[in-house]
């Protein structure tokens, strides 16, 4: 892998970022909180406000960005001059949700706040199929004071705002989601077990029945390592950003990790592919607030109405 290059600073816990065909990214800064793309010379353009907490993204078939709103279940604390996401905070949480930003206006449109009459709670990550729809993590949070966490779970949603269900519950700290180059699996990240948790797909936002044998987990960190978002590259490698021990891990298809490429920010939150052949890695270092680039040993694999 090539050396790491900052391609921004400044940013307010940048997540979520998009490599766009023009050599943009797109991010989203959690706790500014906002939408904004940066362009090759690092200049930062705010696409839109996004009151809450914007959080995972991806573009839709439609051309927009649809994003996880966590609504602000963290609040903002700062530590040496670095961003950490704080406990819950009544006062600033406003309820999560799937939102739509248009690229052209900066128009937020709310698309989903609830499924089957459960409000979603701080939605996380997000992934489109190639029908239409997208798979996206609920974290969930817990309320400290009242010594509450909420279980949340992995839901499968259609872009046009049509319909919503819960497809795995529960799930523990569900973060990153991704699925593999040829759509049959799909993985997510559990932050705070440290694990990275699979199931096959079986229909478009249909998933396999949760075995009781180890299948389910395609890989377990050990020691005090949390896991953030996920991107999957061409050879069916998951590379999720991982936490504490900062940097990015790179987890076979079988099992196996491949390599941990670290990185000097302990909030390693995700990793996206663009440029040439998809051989560019963009990486959010999101407590030290830069987006970060790097030449990475083996493409990206191409995702839904972006890199098709």
């Amino acid at each position: 892998m090539g050396d790491l290059r900052e391609v921004a600073s400044g940013l307010h816990f940048p997540e979520g970022p998009i490599a766009m065909p023009d050599g943009s990214v797109i991010v989203v800064e959690m706790l500014a909180p906002r939408l904004t793309r940066v362009l090759p010379d690092g200049t930062k353009e705010t696409i839109a406000d996004i009151p809450g907490g914007p959080n995972g993204a991806a573009i839709g078939p439609d051309g927009s960005v649809y994003l996880c709103n966590n609504g602000g279940c963290f609040t903002d604390v700062q530590m040496g001059g670095l961003s950490f996401p704080g406990p819950w905070s009544k006062e600033r949480y406003v309820g999560g949700c799937i939102q739509k930003v248009d690229l052209a206006t900066g128009k937020v449109e709310d698309l989903y706040t609830e499924c089957d009459g459960w409000p979603l709670r701080a939605p996380n990550d997000i992934v489109f199929d190639e029908h239409g729809g997208f798979y996206f993590t609920d974290h969930g949070y817990a309320e400290v004071d009242a010594r509450t966490a909420h279980q949340t779970g992995i839901y499968y949603a259609l872009a046009d705002g049509s319909a919503i269900r819960e497809i795995v519950f529960p799930a523990a700290s569900p973060n990153g989601i991704g699925l593999s180059p040829d759509g049959r699996t799909l993985y997510w990240a559990e932050t705070m077990n440290g694990r990275l948790m699979q199931r096959d797909v079986t229909a478009p936002g249909e998933v396999a029945p949760a075995a009781f044998d180890a299948s389910n987990c395609l890989y377990g960190f050990p020691g005090l390592q949390l896991l953030d978002s996920l991107a999957v590259d061409s050879a069916g490698n998951v590379c999720v950003g991982t936490l504490v021990n900062g940097g990015v891990s790179v987890v076979s298809p079988e099992g196996e990790l491949v390599e941990f490429v670290p990185v000097d920010d302990m909030l390693v939150t995700n990793i996206c592919f663009g440029g040439d052949d998809l051989s560019t890695a963009y990486i959010t270092a999101s407590s030290t607030g830069r987006l970060l680039q790097a030449d990475w040993p083996r493409p990206g694999a191409p995702l839904s109405y972006l890199n098709t």
